[in-house]
């Protein structure tokens, strides 16, 4: 009697500079894929998170998913992608219903039903919904309910938090993976997709941000009590620290970017001069400018995050503190600077505890896309949906998906 073939899953997360595509394959004595392929292409068709250059999106998304399977050895048609630019927000929205039954005991079909009226919210004709993310239950009056099937009551109420995305932007990212001939078995934004490989459930039981730094934007989000607290895109990144240095230090933008990666940093003991060759030609730079002109831009970025925490009055009250994570979250340093300015313990984000068999994968930059990997297990098999649908097949799709994917984020670790 043959083996059955091992499950395999894929995450495809496209970026502003790259597009990295994981596979992972379950065996049948583990509950956590292992990674058996990855890749990086350079991508050069987005803007600030939005695809600008349709085929050149669709192209970088071809090479990635054609390296990965190389590496894999399995063929990949479907993949959990992300979401991301600064068209992505997050809004509150509350939903009620009437339990109409004879015994008033709460359904599955109810918990839909009061999901689906907290989506019925007005929104501006160039903007739907992605994700919606139920965060409490209230049954006649009675709060902070997780879950009320099987409970009784005649009113069932519910706290959400509704991700929502341009609709044009979502198009356009629909085009390049149909042209690159890949169908998305589930979206999400990338801050999720990186707080899924990261954190574990003490943290996000205690309360915690994440912080993925990327090229152009950066991905918040907030966890408590087990539940998606607030989604926010920051318009800045690494790309704005590059630019930064290129004005201040007279140089061009590639030694700029040199100068970022290899001698950058947020810790005020490196001091002095240092230098370096580039084209035979030596460059002389201050390390005390060269600093200056980094912090004051990561100061912006994480001014820009504290007042989203304030938003939801999470400022300075997050146990679980601050997790980076993104190509810039290797900037030394930078977690002691964001204790100062967040008031908040911080790190760097790690998916040490996820096996992998292949090695060359950047930790920092490659969370997303492991998350992404491990969402398109968690969330099953493809829906036979388009990537976004009409409003009834949004609200079909989030049923179906991410109530169970919701479920899962709580449970899990």
């Amino acid at each position: 009697m043959s083996e059955q073939p091992l499950q395999y899953y894929v995450g495809l997360d496209i970026g502003t500079t790259a597009v990295r595509c994981v596979v992972g394959e379950l065996s049948s004595d583990s509950q956590i894929p292992t990674v058996i392929g990855f890749s990086r292409v350079e991508n050069s068709g987005m803007r600030k998170g939005n695809v600008a250059h349709i085929e050149e999106v669709a192209q970088a998304i071809v090479t990635a998913v054609q390296e990965a399977e190389r590496m894999s050895g399995r063929e990949i048609h479907h993949a959990t992608v992300n979401v991301n630019g600064t068209h992505v927000e997050g809004v509150n929205s509350k939903g009620v219903v009437a339990i109409s039954s004879q015994d008033r005991q709460i359904s599955v079909e109810d918990r839909m039903r009061v999901e689906e009226a907290a989506t019925v919210v007005q929104l501006p004709a160039n903007k739907e919904i992605i994700q919606v993310f139920a965060k409490n239950y209230r049954l006649d009056g009675q709060e902070n309910i997780k879950d009320p099937v099987g409970m009784h009551g005649v009113r069932l109420e519910v706290d959400t938090h509704i991700v929502v995305a341009s609709t044009p932007a979502l198009r356009s990212l629909e085009q390049a993976l149909q042209r690159a001939e890949l169908h998305p078995s589930h979206r999400t934004v990338t801050s999720l997709a990186a707080g899924e490989a990261m954190l574990d459930r003490k943290m996000k039981e205690s309360g915690v941000c994440v912080l993925d730094i990327g090229a152009a934007t950066t991905n918040l989000l907030v966890i408590e009590d087990g539940e998606v607290e607030h989604i926010a895109v920051i318009p800045m990144g690494g790309t704005h620290i590059t630019n930064d240095l290129a004005i201040g230090l007279k140089t061009d933008l590639d030694i700029a970017e040199l100068i970022k990666i290899k001698h950058a940093t947020l810790d005020k003991r490196v001091t002095g001069e240092t230098s370096f060759v580039v084209n035979k030609q030596e460059m002389r730079f201050d390390r005390d400018m060269m600093r200056l002109i980094v912090e004051a831009r990561v100061e912006e970025i994480l001014e820009f995050a504290d007042h989203e925490l304030k938003k939801i009055r999470r400022s300075r009250k997050l146990p679980g503190g601050v997790v980076f994570t993104g190509g810039t979250s290797k900037l030394p340093g930078l977690a002691d600077f964001a204790k100062d300015v967040l008031e908040l313990p911080a790190r760097t984000g790690s998916w040490k505890h996820i096996k992998r068999v292949v090695d060359g994968m950047d930790e920092h930059e490659f969370a997303p896309a492991v998350g992404l990997m491990l969402l398109d297990m968690y969330l099953g098999p493809a829906a036979e949906v388009g990537f976004i649908e009409q409003h009834n097949g949004i609200l079909t799709s989030v049923n179906s998906s991410l109530n169970t994917f919701v479920g899962r984020f709580r449970r899990k670790k």
